[in-house]
């Protein structure tokens, strides 16, 4: 187990959010997400909806999205389903998803995905997806740019570089991945760094 041993306790809610992504027979991206909650014990949102009771183990919410993209990151279709949600009137979020076609994945999408759907037409839920699917756009279709980006004479800086510990612009991955990217910290710099620490330490 990669946590620490917690003390007693009870579980009472389960949320599984399952990514895939497919290369489509015509060049394009589809990205697939679902989200299914559960609860541990029976609980009640509509006293008309699913009989008024959704019992311990059964989907409060149970939802699908697919986007379809190119290999510019731009969405060119968008599904989006509720099998299972707490209220009758969920279901009807689903077609402002639409809205998200011809928006491009990328710095600040998430935000402007919000601008398009408001709040009052949107499922929380399925914006929830949004960045899970992003990621996954990104797994899925790295392969492809990463091999068009090296066969172009002079290509572009990639844009994974610098977005976590691994991909530090000075790290040993962009040194071996891409030298002509790496940028090592400054020797002056460091030294300088170095001899202030020095200095201030106790005699």
């Amino acid at each position: 187990m990669p946590l620490p041993n917690p003390v007693e306790r009870k579980k009472l809610h389960d949320r599984k959010i399952h990514c895939e992504g497919f290369k489509r027979a015509d060049g394009l991206y589809d990205i697939e997400a679902r989200l299914v909650d559960l609860r541990t014990f029976d609980c009640s949102y509509d006293e008309v909806h699913r009989g008024g009771l959704i019992k311990a183990g059964e989907p409060v919410h149970d939802i699908y999205l697919r986007v379809t993209l190119d290999l510019k990151f731009v969405i060119q279709e968008v599904y989006a389903a509720s099998d299972a949600t707490p209220f009758n009137v969920c279901p009807k979020a689903t077609s402002a998803m639409k809205e998200l076609v011809g928006l491009r994945i990328g710095p600040g999408w998430v935000r402007e995905a919000k601008q398009r759907i408001g709040t009052d037409i949107s499922c929380t839920h399925l914006m929830d997806l949004l960045r899970p699917l992003a990621t996954t756009a990104y797994q899925t279709m790295y392969a492809e740019i990463e091999e068009k980006a090296q066969n172009k004479p002079n290509r572009g800086k990639p844009p994974i570089i610098g977005t976590c510990l691994a991909m530090a612009a000075d790290g040993e991955v962009v040194m071996k991945r891409w030298p002509q990217f790496y940028e090592p910290k400054n020797s002056n710099e460091t030294k300088e760094t170095k001899e202030l620490s020095e200095s201030n330490e106790p005699s």
